[in-house]
């Protein structure tokens, strides 16, 4: 029996070390791998009952975390609040901390909205490092970024059973719209991966940033036409659009 326990043991040990999650880009231009272990965890939490969001810079400041601070468009005492940290311990502990202080304590959450997503990699990233850990924050904290429409997304499950080639093809057409906008400069995007993490079973989190809000709408107008948001979500959203009020200094 014992040794059918070491036997076990081992191979599992085995399956463990042969299991390689680290992120993955794009060789370098000397031929060298690009891996990191390392990536960014965002979540946003959206609140009521904030008629002074002026009064929460304070203490949002003061906490040491980097966050922004958005007026919800669709609620007027609304705010949104996106917290970005390499730590997910930081969400329960730190985040939970300043939320039981005043002035958030009296504020009502709605937990609808709650988004929560990781940075991820798909193996073609030219800087890997930038692309998990410094584009999101250089994004999120950019003063000339005024607006954003953040929501979730969830695709059928018949999407992850086609061919990877033509997975390739949908998702292109896909990406083909945001860079349009990316390149004439109307929007920028952040995109976060959230399995086993969203309440919701979602697959993804977007978030849309620009200088003008029209862009923003627009973009998601020109996506619908696309074959995977036409065929292959199950569901999209719900969609919480902000003004920026406060953001922490970009370090």
């Amino acid at each position: 029996m014992q040794s059918q326990n070491s036997a076990s043991s081992e191979n599992a040990i085995q399956l463990d070390d042969s299991l390689d999650i680290r992120e993955r880009g794009a060789p370098t231009k000397d031929g060298k791998p690009q891996f990191s272990s390392r990536r960014l965890f965002l979540q946003l939490q959206v609140y009521t009952g904030c008629p002074q969001p002026e009064k929460l810079i304070e203490p949002l400041n003061a906490s040491g975390l980097d966050a922004v601070l958005y007026n919800d468009l669709n609620d007027s005492d609304g705010i949104g609040l996106l917290f970005l940290t390499e730590e997910p311990g930081d969400l329960v502990t730190k985040v939970r901390e300043l939320r039981a202080s005043q002035p958030f304590e009296t504020l009502r959450q709605k937990p609808e909205f709650t988004m929560i997503g990781r940075t991820y990699s798909t193996g073609r990233e030219p800087d890997l490092e930038d692309w998990l850990l410094v584009k999101p924050r250089r994004y999120a904290l950019n003063p000339e970024f005024s607006w954003a429409v953040w929501y979730p997304l969830r695709r059928k499950p018949e999407f992850y059973q086609l061919p990877r080639s033509e997975q390739g093809k949908i998702l292109g057409e896909h990406a083909m719209a945001g860079r349009a906008y990316v390149g004439a400069g109307y929007a920028h995007d952040i995109r976060l991966a959230c399995f086993g993490l969203d309440q919701n079973d979602n697959d993804f989190v977007i978030g849309l940033l620009g200088a003008e809000l029209y862009p923003l709408s627009r973009l998601v107008q020109e996506m619908r036409k696309t074959q995977q948001t036409a065929k292959y979500l199950e569901s999209l959203g719900p969609f919480f659009v902000g003004k920026v009020f406060w953001q922490s200094p970009l370090r």
